[in-house]
């Protein structure tokens, strides 16, 4: 059973958004398509994980991520089923949907009851404590009140909780309410317990909501979820900054951070790969903007600090990750590294397109890579102050041995980064040493799914507090569309996505 010292509101996990999957098959008979949708699976989707799926079949299998089917128009992915040479094996057709009990939003209220004979708080400062119980018979703590100090009829504040988070959608769940006395020392003693259910919680206040505390309110609404966002169409558009200064040594050299081995990626292709595989999902025409800064170009050795990894200024957009890369390791036999390492002019390069597309269709996602310490520190806070107002996040990623205890200070998970008096918007900004996520048996997979999964993991909120500060809703699904030639279809759409804003040199 969990104890209250267990708790921690700031890392407490919520379960994952739950994702019905539909799937069929339909088969190639004289050109007649079939569809039989028959199976339904339900999955934890997380954003921030590569989610590979394997479909077998009698006649053939497929592979995809789930990020695929969602990030699919209108959630419908169709794929042609391959495994028996020289035959043709059909389509296979998949459908999306969110679960819709994992988006309710619960707000509650309690107070002392009033009608207790037995003065059952006296003189204690009290506080609640919520649990949820498990399928083995233990509780999980999902919320916590504030202590209410020297009040024999304490009132607490409102809280809103997610459905999933009180009961994982099981109604009749049972909920444990823990109730305890606040000690001057940090210490708690306890007072009573209490049990209910969403199901009864619901009910509002009524006599069936009294126990040692009352129900004095109880409301449910749906929030929108990220998922809602890129059904509706919203793009992720993906940029990436690599650094060329050249404290990362020779790349010729085996001890540079950019040497190309034959054998292995290197640190910067393996962040670079490991965040835009998962992102690529959603992004329709798969194009990348991709810079380098702190670099001297020929042919003049002119420093730069955007210069686009493709050599085009005039469209720095690479055909997928693979695209990406090889712009990469093309740049490292062209360009010669130098410095100084300044981040504010690829910010500000993205965020500028960032602020031409402000309605909810495109929200932008720059990863910067980097091995050292930031030159242009003020300049960059007040870059990403500016951006925090913009549809727009930052992953910083660190290789290499360096110390990196300055860029925490742009990651405002514990104090918003802030420049010449003005705080930022929201916290836009992740960064985290590579170091930290390297598999110590050498395996370069699971070393950059750990980095994936967690510097991707503050996007989707990031980009739902970005819709919410702007009252944007998210816009209605697109319908599904097939890309099957042997499928004749009219299809009227409702809602089109916006064109995506193309990155281009400054």
């Amino acid at each position: 059973m969990a104890t209250i010292g267990e708790f921690d509101p700031l890392n407490s996990t919520v379960p994952a958004t739950k994702i019905e999957v539909t799937f069929g098959r339909t088969e190639v008979i004289d050109n007649t398509l079939n569809p039989d949708f028959v199976r339904k699976f339900v999955l934890d989707f997380f954003f921030e994980e590569k989610q590979n799926l394997r479909f077998d079949d009698f006649l053939g299998q497929m592979f995809c991520t789930l990020g695929e089917i969602i990030g699919s128009t209108g959630s419908r992915l169709e794929r042609t089923l391959s495994g028996i040479p020289g035959k043709k094996c059909g389509t296979i057709i998949f459908t999306a949907e969110e679960l819709s009990n994992c988006r309710d939003i619960a707000t509650m209220q309690f107070c002392a009851n009033k009608l207790d004979k037995k003065d059952f708080f006296g003189k204690s400062d009290p506080f609640l404590v919520f649990y949820r119980s498990n399928e083995d018979g233990t509780f999980t703590i999902c919320h916590k009140t504030e202590v209410i100090k020297n009040n024999l009829n304490p009132v607490w504040q409102s809280f809103t909780i997610p459905v999933r988070a009180l009961c994982n959608g099981d109604y009749d769940r049972t909920v444990k309410v823990d109730v305890y006395d606040w000690d001057r020392d940090g210490s708690h003693d306890f007072i009573g317990e209490f049990t209910t259910s969403y199901r009864e919680l619901s009910r509002g206040q009524s006599q069936f909501n009294v126990y040692e505390v009352t129900l004095l309110s109880f409301k449910v609404e749906s929030e929108c979820t990220f998922v809602d966002f890129i059904r509706g169409g919203t793009q992720l558009n993906f940029t990436v900054a690599i650094d060329f200064t050249a404290s990362n040594g020779n790349p010729s050299q085996p001890t540079s951070l950019h040497y190309m081995s034959p054998y292995q990626m290197n640190a910067y292709a393996m962040a670079l790969k490991a965040v835009g595989e998962i992102v690529q999902d959603y992004d329709s025409d798969k194009l990348f903007p991709a810079y380098g800064f702190g670099a001297k170009l020929p042919p003049d050795g002119k420093i730069s600090h955007a210069f686009p990894l493709n050599s085009n200024t005039e469209d720095p957009n690479c055909v997928g990750i693979e695209g990406v890369l090889e712009a990469y390791f093309q740049s490292l036999r062209t360009v010669q590294l130098y410095g100084p390492t300044n981040f504010a002019p690829v910010i500000n390069q993205v965020a500028r397109c960032a602020a031409e597309v402000t309605d909810g269709s495109q929200y932008f996602v720059l990863l910067m890579i980097t091995d050292g310490v930031i030159s242009d520190m003020a300049q960059t806070k007040e870059a990403v102050v500016n951006a925090s107002s913009l549809p727009m996040s930052i992953i910083i990623v660190g290789v290499g041995p360096a110390e990196f205890d300055a860029m925490e200070e742009l990651d405002g998970d514990e104090v918003r980064v802030s420049s010449r008096g003005r705080f930022a918007e929201r916290d836009i900004v992740q960064f985290v040493p590579f170091r930290d996520y390297i598999d110590r048996s050498g395996n370069q997979v699971l070393s950059m799914a750990r980095l994936a999964k967690d510097v991707l993991a503050e996007i989707p909120d990031q980009l739902l507090s970005f819709m919410k500060t702007r009252g944007i809703e998210p816009r209605p699904p697109l319908p599904a569309t097939s890309d099957s030639p042997s499928m004749s279809t009219t299809t009227t759409a409702t809602t089109t996505p916006a064109p995506k804003q193309r990155n281009t040199h400054a």
